[in-house]
């Protein structure tokens, strides 16, 4: 069996399936920070910080998970509209579940359908099944961009741990080596720069310069591109993953995964 990834700076929507004999089949669609804790309270009960609506249905396993947000707004918003798809605006086209379809396959129809649409087309997700049998029986009832793989395989979050070096002069811990974006050629700090994924490439570059030459057809957020330094085609999202912390600052509401 394969070691779980750990993944630093989690943000994912889950999809539960009832395994209970008798309520077998249905489904829990949630958000959180560390999916093995969320399942744990699941089915511990709502005494446990589980949700009532899935109390009585006891137990559950986590078959699939969407992750790779930028923040928790983010990932809250497509929790609620893949819960109501047919509130949502962006999911005014697809259609009402037919009397005789399973709630599971509905919910797969939907993520499909969501990972084509935006904002979330332009988002470096990934879907995960974490459960042998289903992703065997229905991992061809998911389709993605192509920049979003689909994987199988557990996963285990790590929260970012900021080390001060506590006795250790302050240039040591603020100091910045002078380097020049290799696309404007103006002055760059290390806050600010992003270098290519390949390790042997030399490109170092304002992250703002990289996104203009990655985005065409009026993109706001790039997709992909063609390094200018080593010509490799690389994902926006992986850059972004490389540079630890450009997430960070952005808005959140709030850091816990309750329902």
């Amino acid at each position: 069996m394969e070691e779980p990834e750990v993944i630093q700076h989690f943000f994912g929507v889950y999809l539960l399936y009832c395994v209970n004999p008798k309520y077998k089949g249905r489904t829990y669609i949630g958000y959180t920070v560390d999916p093995r804790r969320r399942l744990k309270q699941h089915n511990a009960g709502k005494e446990h910080q589980g949700a009532w609506k899935t109390s009585k249905m006891r137990p559950w396993t986590m078959v699939l998970i969407v992750h790779g947000f930028p923040n928790s707004t983010s990932a809250l918003r497509f929790e609620w509209a893949w819960q109501h798809p047919n509130l949502s605006k962006r999911l005014k086209h697809v259609p009402e579940k037919k009397p005789r379809q399973k709630i599971f396959e509905f919910c797969l129809v939907v993520l499909s359908e969501m990972l084509k649409v935006g904002p979330w087309c332009r988002l470096p997700l990934t879907v995960r099944w974490t459960d042998h049998e289903l992703f065997k029986e229905y991992s061809n009832h998911v389709t993605a961009p192509l920049h979003m793989p689909i994987c199988y395989g557990k996963v285990i979050t790590q929260k970012i741990t900021k080390v001060s070096n506590n006795g250790i002069s302050n240039e040591v811990e603020t100091y910045e080596s002078t380097e020049f974006c290799s696309i404007c050629g103006t002055l760059l700090e290390e806050k600010e720069s992003v270098c290519c994924i390949k390790p042997s490439c030399s490109l170092v570059a304002h992250l703002i310069c990289l996104a203009n030459v990655f985005c065409t057809d009026n993109m706001i957020i790039p997709i992909e591109g063609t390094c200018p330094a080593c010509k490799t085609v690389v994902l926006w999202g992986d850059l972004i993953r490389k540079k630890v912390g450009c997430y960070g600052n952005l808005k959140e509401i709030s850091s816990s995964d309750d329902d």
